[in-house]
Order: structure tokens, then C-alpha cells, then sequence
């Protein structure tokens, strides 16, 4: 898990790659669309998107001759939050706290 969770905040280091990842945010993406947003080449761009996919933050899938990038949200949630719980037990707490005040304000509410 270690190597693993060294790839995910290897890949979070680069404010491109970062930037990459919110982009996806709204949906998959050809290759081409990711890098056209940035000054970067498209060759650096690919090493990007590379770091991104083997630390398990993106997908990719061929249509054709396009090679479209899919944001797999849930890796990076579980990644960072098992990251946070082990360093910040304190953040489980502040989580189960507000999770039970919705839980109580959605049933007085029914």
C-alpha cells in the first residue's frame, strides 16, 4: 500500500497534473481536449496523463484513433482520506460528528 499511496501523492505533486484532475472533474476527455488547455507540449502533457494513470487517478480508453481519460474520483477520495485518518485521527471524529448532526436535522425534518 505504501507504493501505492507514494504514486497517488507523487502524481498530486505537479500543479498540471492537478489541474488535469479537476478538469476531468466534469467528465471524460480525449487526450487532444487536455492538452490543448495547457502551454506545455503534447508529449509532456502524455507524461502527465502516464503518472496519472499508473498512480491510478485516471483511466483511459481508445475510440478510434482517440484516447479518452475517465477520473476515477473514488481512488483518489479513498487514497487521501486513508492518509488523512492515519495522520489526523481527530478529522474520523469531526466526520462522524457532522454526519450525525445532518442525520438528526433529516429526521426532525421528516
Amino acid at each position: 500500500m505504501a507504493d501505492t499511496m507514494s504514486d497517488v501523492f507523487g502524481a498530486l505533486a505537479h500543479p498540471t497534473r492537478r489541474q488535469i484532475l479537476q478538469d476531468l472533474k466534469a467528465g471524460e476527455r480525449a487526450a487532444g481536449e487536455i492538452a490543448a488547455a495547457f502551454r506545455a507540449t503534447g508529449p509532456t502533457i502524455s507524461r502527465h496523463l502516464a503518472v496519472l494513470r499508473q498512480a491510478g487517478l485516471v483511466t483511459e480508453r481508445r475510440e478510434g484513433n482517440r484516447i479518452l481519460y475517465s477520473l476515477v474520483g473514488e481512488r483518489l477520495a479513498l487514497s487521501v482520506g486513508d492518509f488523512l485518518s492515519a495522520v489526523c485521527p481527530e478529522q474520523i471524529v469531526l466526520r462522524q460528528t457532522r454526519g450525525s448532526g445532518r442525520r438528526d436535522a433529516a429526521e426532525r425534518d421528516a
